[in-house]
């Protein structure tokens, strides 16, 4: 009988499922950017026609805020978020990396503490029913969910980083950081 091989036995599946998740979310916070200035172009065609497009502002922020919350783990994995590495560069690889591993724990705490009250507060929200405070009553829960879904992905990917980094490998934003360089593209030192 053959066995069919689970993630668990196949690390490069697992890794190349939680790359297509990061991806995933990013192009959702995309769209969301996208769909921002649809709406936007939308509505100033609209207030020249006397269209009513006063819940416009509504679904924009909803927007604004899935676009950031979507992408962060993506843009973490990617080093896009600002790292002061000064320090880093001046030590050497066996201090780099227990200082990276200490960063990634404390990060890991935060994240995780912002992810579960994301969670639990999306979760309030559906539990009491209530419904958003604009022109457009809908439950506020559904645009809350962008919110605890980004900040969940941004929990795994910080945790990803920190089981690499504790296996004594390169950490992924620095890694693709150097690949750009190598290219000679500095577009995210900027």
């Amino acid at each position: 009988m053959t066995q069919t091989p689970t993630i668990a036995s196949n690390p490069s599946a697992l890794r190349a499922g939680l790359d297509s998740v990061y991806l995933a979310s990013a192009v959702m916070g995309a769209v969301c950017v996208a769909l921002i200035c649809v709406l936007m172009v939308f509505q100033s065609l609209g207030r020249e026609f006397g269209m009513n497009t006063g819940a416009t502002n509504d679904i924009v922020s909803w927007l604004c805020a899935a676009a950031a919350f979507l992408t962060m783990a993506h843009a973490f994995k990617h080093g896009d978020f600002v790292r002061v590495t000064l320090v880093l560069e001046k030590v050497s690889a066996k201090t780099r990396r227990v200082m990276e591993l200490v960063s990634l724990a404390v990060a890991l705490i935060a994240v995780a503490y912002l992810a579960w009250w994301a969670c639990r507060f999306t979760y309030q929200s559906y539990e009491f029913k209530e419904l958003a405070q604009g022109l457009l009553p809908l439950p506020i829960w559904i645009p809350q969910m962008s919110f605890a879904f980004g900040s969940v992905l941004l929990l795994v990917a910080v945790l990803d980083e920190f089981v690499i980094v504790a296996r004594g490998g390169v950490p992924t934003f620095v890694r693709l950081t150097a690949e750009r360089h190598a290219k000679g593209d500095f577009s995210s030192d900027i």
